[in-house]
């Protein structure tokens, strides 16, 4: 379910970038900010248990960011 809700605000995040791309910079730190706050409570965790627990947040989390840099450079990429 966090995976199809990750995907889903990295498609929107796109689409923002490509329409209004100075818009898209508060909606990537808005959604960046939930995941960066679960990245530090996992990584909490003693020892190996913490890193493994905060993979999956730092990779979601470089997942909205890619989207919305990239949805930004299609836009400068588009005719009009």
């Amino acid at each position: 379910m966090l995976v199809a809700g990750i995907i889903a605000f990295c498609v929107l995040l796109f689409i923002v970038a490509l329409l209004f791309p100075r818009l898209s910079r508060h909606v990537e730190r808005g959604g960046d900010a939930p995941l960066g706050a679960g990245q530090r409570a996992a990584g909490h965790a003693p020892g190996a248990l913490g890193r493994w627990l905060q993979k999956p947040f730092g990779t979601s989390r470089k997942a909205v960011r890619k989207s919305g840099s990239a949805g930004r450079r299609s836009r400068f990429k588009l005719p009009f």
